[in-house]
């Protein structure tokens, strides 16, 4: 076998319609477009969700929801993760880079530390937010907060 001889399987390829190639062929015509009518023009394309004069699914339904332009949205991390972080690399400061470089954040994420799990070292931790749980479990220890 070479690449001089290499077919598709049997079935598994079909060739397309030649349509508009005469009347001999029975696609020529109106090439399987019927008489008349907007689907049988040139041009012709359906709007996105219509549904044959019917009110369509998106008029049908009410408007709702709300998106506020003020919003900060935080990248959530916990103290467990800090305390882990700490234990794996031997560090006493946390600080955006060394959560980036542990793949917990983009560089463009906000970053809130939260209260859950427990914290067994003296950490210098710098976010751009802290919960109040998590401010007391760390400053309870000795450690030091730094708002970013």
């Amino acid at each position: 076998m070479d690449l001089s001889n290499l077919k598709p399987a049997e079935g598994s390829t079909k060739t397309g319609k030649r349509i508009g190639r005469g009347q001999g062929s029975g696609k020529g015509g109106t090439s399987t477009r019927g008489h008349k009518g907007a689907k049988s023009r040139s041009g012709y394309s359906r709007k996105i969700g219509f549904e044959g004069g019917q009110m369509p699914l998106q008029r049908r339904l009410p408007k709702f929801g709300f998106n506020s332009l003020n919003r900060v949205e935080y990248k959530a991390i916990n103290l467990d993760r800090l305390q882990e972080l700490a234990d794996s690399l031997k560090i006493s400061k946390i600080d955006k880079e060394v959560l980036i470089n542990a793949g917990l954040i983009a560089p463009k994420h906000l970053v809130k530390i939260l209260g859950k799990g427990t914290l067994s070292a003296k950490l210098e931790v710098e976010a751009n937010a802290f919960s109040k749980s998590a401010e007391q479990a760390i400053t309870a220890l000795g450690g030091t907060i730094v708002k970013l």
